[in-house]
């Protein structure tokens, strides 16, 4: 159980308390209420697709508050809004305690978070006059941000309808810099007592103001308040996504209580949380403040672009256009406020119009997810801990000795000398090299645990480093900061600092760290960070990193900078021919994608939380950063064996699979399941590796556009209401595969929905399911996967099982040809030598396939980018063949046939290739194999039917 007493409530954070009062008092003021913050007209410019202005902020008694806001309007299309503070910018201020942070508000999320071009594009001044400023801008003008004066407003447009609004119920916040006016005590007599302050009841609340105490540590906040705080609403919008991470439904909850509603908002700061409940708000390892809004063929998204620690309300109302319908018909705003404890105020917001469009635009700004090596997206073995080297190569053995495929086996903290990191313990690791060597035999790799943590123990060469080249984070005081973590007493390093960074890249080289090799990659956890003995299980918010700024401003960012570095360090092992590297990160921020892929931290051996390992899977997907999976068979406890086997067959569905178990948990590696179970879990992962190809094509694309790996129903079919909110079933990539994994106990089969006219084939057998708008039974025994195939596709496998993925590198392809309603389908292939960087040099091949009703012909189409490696790679290709073209859903004037025509490109003549026809049985479908048509992955060709 998550000890709630280690984790703040909104009412315990004293900015959230803040902010939601403020909620609180302007919905009770109604329509009074006047928003205190105002565009100064007289200073409003619009230059080069940037407006500027000055908004000033009302205060009582004192002269405005200065804010400077510029909206840049970006060539993607999306919009940037970003308020200052002009007395911090200009750091006319002083801060107490002596304290030596940065004076300004933090300005640096950008720096780590955006890779995108910033600047401004062509706009058009469509308005403006006293009441405020309308901006037409976007693809074709077609979008307008309608920025009003006073109160501040923003309202953008599309199709001639508000989507996305700024202030809208005026709760914008931002709590200005102050001096602390320290109050004369007065002097109490000898006999008399001290009373306590008076407070009027209309008082401002200043208790959380300028220090602020949680679990028996002191916040001394030299910078008094600070928040920044926006309402953002969704007009006409019912469901709201994104936000992770968190372990609720992929729609968003609302979160001002009421039955089935959270009551408390989503947090988002990262952290270590034991055993994390279920169906919470609560924050856990890492954080995307991205959320979309979807309606009917619409989406929207916003951006919230802050470090700092974060809460989101939510709520909705429905309102009805004729008030005799009783709400029939109606439409449902959805109404979110956003409050930070430092930075800027910044936010992106994307019209869409679509989710793929959003999702797009999101990913030129920071960045699409990275194309691993082939070997990342297989099967990864894992638990804490395997105790000698010689039992990570008796597992090695034993899953060839089962004929079990997996391509990586890990180590957890215990390989080390003492925990002390880039060590081995000299007795039970006393051959690391040797250890490697076995998996690399087989194409398998190592995976090691580095955590940011370093021992402070005198002699350790790292520690050593770390305080003499001063690369730690420091204390308030500016001294290095001291906690404790696995090893004890710890020092962190500063992956902010590029010294640093450069001094960890210099750790992993081989000779730094010995015994690890060109197979050995990084696994970076504990990086939130996690201190044992610190506040909230993390470090000091007044601590002080690189550049001087406070760690409340950068938090979120701090993990994501260590698998930067991580991910840096090796990419430099081999600069002669460097690879792709692998990091797990456990932390997270918008921008991790670029560099790591993430788990979804220690879950438990329960049904339950197998069923929400989908939805918090399908959150990061959607939320840009789609190459994550969960502990299969779960951290915590022992799952039975039924357990294990379900999760074995959800996880070969997660974009990262891996298996992982706590140090107190029973061995199960799928070998030791005995029978039936080894025998499915051993199915299940030979599916994996039979739709390798498909997975890698489906990762290719999202690192090329930001699409996700794994898609929710509402992204696939956006016109369907019905669907929009469900999120235990998805899509693999564009490859029309449907999976329902199986998240109950004693199923013998599932309910699966299906929104479109298309006709959808079981993928083992070949059964129809057809239906628009309703759910359909599947049958579902304990070695029955629920995998259908959704008609019009074209899905590219390898059919030979093999004992890793690299062993396959060489293997023939079939290609499995789905025909829709209209007898057509497509499908794409994307190969290339899954590990090094030759791909950006033309090294790759990129296909598309067609099957045409029309011409009843099958072709490969080449989509590829030619470039300097592309003849020398496509040469070294040419033997990978088609060996298998199996076609469901054939047409029975095929019923005859027993031969097709197979034209390769060039070729003047073609050759006959034997057709097996089989007539439809039942409610399955008829099929057709063409076997061995012998064609060229690489290269075009015709496979005629007619």
């Amino acid at each position: 159980m998550v000890k709630h007493e280690n984790f703040k409530t909104c009412d315990q954070s004293g900015f959230c308390k803040r902010n939601r009062a403020y909620a609180d008092q302007v919905a009770a003021q109604s329509s009074s209420w006047t928003s205190p913050y105002n565009i100064d007209a007289q200073t409003l410019i619009v230059k080069d697709g940037v407006l500027m202005a000055k908004i000033l902020k009302s205060v009582e008694n004192s002269k405005p508050v200065q804010l400077p806001l510029v909206v840049t309007f970006l060539k993607s299309g999306a919009v940037r809004v970003t308020i200052d503070e002009a007395k911090r910018h200009s750091k006319e201020i002083e801060f107490r305690h002596g304290s030596q942070a940065r004076k300004e508000r933090y300005n640096e999320a950008s720096k780590w978070a955006i890779v995108g071009d910033l600047s401004g594009t062509e706009v058009q001044i469509a308005s403006r006059d006293k009441e405020g400023t309308t901006i037409q801008y976007g693809p074709g003008m077609k979008y307008q941000a309608v920025i009003r004066n006073s109160p501040f407003s923003v309202d953008f447009v599309r199709d001639e309808q508000v989507h996305v609004k700024f202030n809208g119920q005026g709760l914008m916040n931002m709590e200005h810099w102050r001096p602390k006016v320290e109050k004369e005590k007065k002097e109490v007599k000898e006999g008399e007592t001290e009373e306590p302050d008076q407070v009027p009841d209309n008082a401002v609340d200043e208790s959380t103001w300028w220090e602020e105490t949680f679990g028996g540590n002191t916040d001394s906040k030299p910078k008094g308040p600070e928040s920044v705080g926006l309402d953002i609403a969704f007009p006409g919008y019912e469901h709201v996504f994104g936000i992770p991470e968190h372990t609720g439904p992929l729609s968003l909850k609302e979160t001002r209580g009421g039955s089935g509603n959270f009551d408390q908002p989503y947090r988002m700061y990262n952290s270590d949380v034991f055993e994390y409940e279920l169906d919470s708000p609560m924050t856990l390892y890492g954080s995307i403040p991205f959320m979309q809004a979807h309606r009917k063929d619409s989406t929207v998204g916003v951006f919230w672009l802050n470090a700092a620690e974060t809460w989101v309300d939510i709520v909705k109302s429905k309102t009805s256009s004729n008030p005799l319908s009783l709400g029939i018909g109606g439409k449902t705003d959805t109404r979110t406020h956003w409050f930070s404890e430092s930075g800027l105020l910044d936010v992106f917001v994307f019209l869409g119009p679509s989710s793929r469009d959003v999702m797009q635009t999101y990913s030129e700004l920071t960045g699409p997810s990275q194309l691993p090596q082939q070997f990342a997206i297989a099967y990864h073995q894992c638990r804490w801990n395997y105790v000698t080297d010689e039992d990570v190569k008796d597992v090695d053995r034993k899953f060839d000795k089962h004929s079990i495929p997996y391509d990586v086996i890990w180590l957890d903290i215990e390989y080390t000398d003492g925990k002390k990191y880039f060590t081995w313990d000299s007795h039970t690791f006393p051959d690391p090299i040797g250890m490697g060597k076995q998996l690399d035999s087989h194409g398998r790799k190592l995976v090691a645990i580095i955590d940011p943590h370093i021992k402070n123990e005198a002699g350790y060469r790292i520690v050593d480093e770390l305080k003499s080249k001063n690369l730690a984070v420091k204390n308030k005081e500016g001294n290095i900061y001291e906690g404790w973590c696995w090893p004890g007493s710890s020092h962190w390093i500063d992956a902010f600092s590029p010294a640093a960074v450069k001094w960890w890249q210099g750790l992993f080289s081989y000779s730094a760290f010995t015994g690890s090799g060109p197979n050995t990659f990084i696994w970076n956890d504990m990086n939130e960070p996690s201190v044992f003995n610190g506040p909230e299980t993390t470090m000091p918010k007044d601590n002080i990193h690189h550049g001087d700024w406070e760690h409340r401003d950068v938090h979120n960012l701090n993990g994501m900078t260590l698998h930067n570095a991580t991910y840096n360090a090796l990419l430099h092992r081999d600069p002669k021919s460097p690879r792709r590297p692998f990091v797990l990160t456990r932390s997270f921020f918008a921008g991790s994608q670029r560099s790591a892929a993430v788990w979804t931290g220690d879950n438990e051996a329960k049904w339950d939380h197998l069923a929400a390992s989908i939805p918090m899977i399908l959150a990061n997907n959607i939320a840009g950063f789609p190459f994550v999976g969960a502990d299969v068979g779960g951290f915590f406890g022992n799952p039975s064996k039924e357990l294990l086997t379900r999760w074995y067959q959800a996880g070969t569905f997660y974009p990262f699979f891996r298996g992982h178990a706590h140090i107190d948990t029973r061995r199960r590696e799928p070998y030791l399941a005995g029978g039936p179970y080894t025998r499915i879990i051993t199915q299940a992962l030979r599916l994996r590796y039979q739709l390798l190809p498909a997975w890698y094509t489906a990762f290719h694309e999202a690192a090329t556009d930001g699409s996700p790996i794994v898609r929710p129903q509402y992204y696939i079919h956006p016109s369907d209401e019905r669907g929009f909110a469900i999120d235990d079933q998805f899509y693999i990539g564009g490859t029309g595969l449907l999976a329902k994994p199986v998240t109950t106990e004693g199923a013998q089969e599932v309910d699966i929905y299906i929104a479109d006219d298309e006709r959808y084939y079981d993928y083992f057998n070949y059964k129809i399911v057809h239906g628009r708008g309703k759910s359909h039974k599947l049958h579902a025994p304990l070695d029955k996967i629920p995998l259908l195939m959704q008609g019009g596709h074209i899905i590219p496998r390898k059919d030979r099982p093999r004992r890793s993925s690299a062993l396959m590198k060489w293997d023939p392809f079939t290609l499995v040809v789905v025909l829709g309603n209209d007898g057509n389908a497509e499908g794409t292939l994307y190969v290339d030598d899954g590990e090094s960087f030759n791909y950006q040099d033309g090294a790759y091949i990129h296909r598309k396939f067609t099957f045409s009703v029309g011409t009843q012909s099958l072709v490969s189409e080449d989509l590829a980018t030619a470039g300097k490696k592309t003849k020398e790679y496509l040469k070294s290709m040419a033997a990978v063949k088609v060996e298998k073209v199996v076609v469901v859903g054939a047409p029975k004037s095929w019923a005859g046939k027993d031969e097709v025509l197979v034209v390769e490109d060039g070729s003047k003549e073609g050759k006959k290739v034997v057709l097996s026809w089989h007539d439809a049985e039942g409610e399955k479908a008829a099929w057709a194999v063409v076997r061995d048509p012998a064609v060229a992955v690489g290269s075009g060709w015709k496979i005629d039917f007619s």
